[in-house]
């Protein structure tokens, strides 16, 4: 298949680009909003180092889980694009909504609805990728719109904390709406990518079928688990890294740059995968990391316990900064391997391999989130914890793999 059949009207760069910024609207739905947690809260009228308001990252992630369900089916049967129209339709209504709640409860209902929209674009990113891309080509795809997933909303908090100086948060939840909607100019360009003889039938026993081709699988199951354990401590980091800043070492002010830093720098990092996975190969990549991974976050947990669980603010940022560096080359480079043989079922692996490392990953983050203390310790142990068990079952996967492609 030729670049113009792949890529329609557009040329590769646009093509990647639009399918990266389109999918970088779920991480600016969360990455912007986490300057105004304390406006939130004391509008609210919950105390200052209240948790609760840490389900506004929770519910939008769960509704990511459930739209990821519902969005790869769906682009199996009706086409890529179809899909993508309607995530961003459901996106606006959900931020929409979340603009003008009144509560916690209305919040995090319009956040769950919201979260779900953004699956759509979530799920079309991925698997037109793998309708378009195999093998290394796919991989360095997939580390690029990864690195724009995190690149574009570095400037979020910053933008976030800037619009709270002049208006209420509200506006921050505009932003989003207006994002969305020149998204949605932008991809009426997007060609369709995935071909009319491979439309699958919409009905249950259809999507049984696919999400037992998944099931039977053992390096894209295998691989999908290891993913879910790194993204449960990410999102660790993502919903308790407000509360960390502000609260255990007293630098609010700060909070939108340090986010923004850190997110420099795993989009480095995943700019840099792509070069990586071109000299070594993903799986090569993926080993190695994942045990640079693990020493680190051990490492981690050991220098809390020198410091009292209370290490400078300093050393707290390079050992986060480090050990986001491996999840920014990992979970690509899990992401591709778990789809390498996914390609009569593209869209509802993707659907499934988003749902289960989001909604297991909320779930895990949030027994992080819970545990917070007034210190490091919850978020530096679960990155140790869930990254033993991710290199345990990726070593064990990545063995099966090697058996595979040698027979």
């Amino acid at each position: 298949m030729n670049a113009s059949d792949r890529f329609g009207a557009l040329r590769r760069p646009e093509f990647i680009s639009l399918l990266a910024l389109s999918m970088a609207l779920g991480a600016l739905g969360i990455d912007i909003m986490l300057p105004g947690l304390g406006a939130i809260r004391s509008e609210l009228g919950l105390a200052p180092d209240a948790t609760a308001v840490s389900g506004l990252v929770t519910s939008y992630l769960v509704g990511m889980a459930f739209g990821s369900l519902f969005f790869g089916p769906l682009s199996d049967r009706f086409g890529r694009k179809p899909t993508l129209f309607i995530g961003f339709a459901i996106y606006f209504v959900g931020a929409a909504a979340a603009t003008f709640g009144v509560s916690l409860t209305l919040l995090l209902a319009s956040r769950f609805v919201w979260g779900f929209g953004s699956a759509g674009a979530r799920v079309v990113a991925i698997a037109a990728i793998r309708d378009t891309h195999t093998g290394e080509e796919m991989s360095r795809a997939m580390s690029f719109i990864m690195a724009v997933f995190v690149l574009v909303p570095i400037g979020a908090p910053l933008l976030g904390g800037g619009i709270l100086t002049v208006a209420s948060w509200r506006w921050i939840f505009g932003v989003c709406v207006a994002a969305v909607v020149l998204m949605a100019l932008w991809a009426t360009r997007l060609p369709e990518t995935h071909a009319p003889q491979h439309r699958m039938e919409l009905s249950l026993r259809r999507v049984g079928i696919a999400a037992r081709f998944i099931i039977h699988d053992r390096q894209a199951v295998g691989y999908t688990i290891a993913m879910t354990m790194l993204y449960g401590a990410f999102l660790s980091y993502l919903a308790s890294s407000e509360l960390i800043v502000s609260d255990a070492f007293g630098r609010r002010a700060l909070f939108p740059v340090v986010f923004a830093s850190l997110a420099a720098v795993m989009g480095s990092a995943m700019l840099a995968n792509a070069r990586l996975v071109r000299a070594f190969g993903t799986a090569r990549v993926a080993v190695i990391t994942m045990r640079i991974y693990v020493v680190l976050a051990v490492g981690l947990v050991l220098v809390a316990l020198a410091y009292s669980q209370r290490p400078p603010f300093w050393l707290f940022l390079v050992g986060t900064g480090a050990v986001l560096v491996t999840h920014a080359i990992l979970i690509p480079n899990f992401n591709a391997l778990a789809m390498t043989n996914m390609a009569p079922v593209a869209g509802t692996a993707a659907s499934v391999i988003a749902a289960t490392h989001v909604a297991l990953g909320a779930g895990l983050g949030a027994i992080v989130d819970r545990a917070y203390q007034g210190t490091v310790m919850p978020l530096w142990v679960g990155f140790a914890g869930y990254g033993i068990v991710a290199l345990i079952v990726s070593r064990a996967t990545g063995k099966i793999h090697s058996v595979s492609a040698r027979s």
